[in-house]
């Protein structure tokens, strides 16, 4: 990403709606995979450190991530020992394996990325668990994407088939960011209609509005605990490694 896209994200990770919804929604899905007591917790690109709190809650947390600056700002957080590493082959040794490996929005950066799953994979101690998020739908494609430096968006299919090439046992593969898909990919289809590149993806929206969305956002907890969601701007993955 560019060096004012790190920086504007490390300023808004803590409020900004997207980011306290996703959070809400994966606090609840990691709640749910049974970890054990001391369990021990990978996030690859971990960026300026926004998820580590919440990863801290459920055991020891190590993290990687390739921008110094951001490496920097995530170590002085206290809460895991942050190292430099990049997918799929820079990662560092940590001496151990793991029993969750994560990676939010950050495999869609990568060239390689069934070697960035099978790195991860590798990883993992046996029954160890994968959870991944990536963009969803290569229609909804747009400059904010671009600035972003992807390199795809996914289907369904395409994650499972990232999964399994790995060797692991998919667990589940479900869209979600589902209740505020249809506002968003109108406006994404409008932009490329009429081939605005302007815009804001990062911007605050107003206090009010900004707590309403991360509310409903964060509300799809519970229908991701009734079963997977049909559609949404986002794929979220789970995988276990086989024993």
């Amino acid at each position: 990403m560019e060096r004012a896209i790190y920086d504007r994200l490390r300023e808004i990770e803590q409020d900004h709606w997207w980011f306290v919804g996703r959070r809400a929604v994966l606090t609840a899905e990691i709640a749910r995979l049974g970890l054990p007591a001391e369990a021990r917790l990978l996030e690859v690109g971990c960026g300026a450190g926004g998820n580590l709190a919440m990863l801290r809650t459920f055991g020891t947390v190590c993290a990687v991530e390739p921008d110094e600056p951001s490496r920097a700002y995530a170590a002085a957080r206290g809460l895991a020992d942050v190292r430099e590493g990049w997918l799929p082959d820079g990662l560092p040794d940590f001496g151990a394996p793991f029993d969750l490996a994560c990676a939010f929005d950050v495999v869609e950066h990568v060239n390689d990325d069934r070697g960035a799953v099978a790195a991860m994979a590798a990883r993992l101690s046996p029954g160890g668990r994968l959870v991944i998020t990536v963009p969803a739908y290569a229609w909804m494609w747009s400059a904010h994407d671009a600035a972003h430096h992807h390199k795809r968006r996914y289907l369904r299919g395409e994650v499972r088939e990232l999964i399994e090439t790995a060797g692991l046992r998919v667990r589940r593969v479900s869209h979600f960011n589902t209740l505020l898909f249809p506002p968003i990919a109108a406006v994404r289809l409008a932009k490329t209609a009429l081939r605005q590149e302007g815009g804001d993806d990062e911007a605050l929206p107003p206090g009010g509005l900004n707590r309403t969305l991360a509310g409903i956002f964060a509300a799809e907890r519970g229908l991701l605990r009734l079963g997977d969601l049909p559609f949404g701007v986002s794929i979220l993955a789970v995988a276990e490694k086989p024993v």
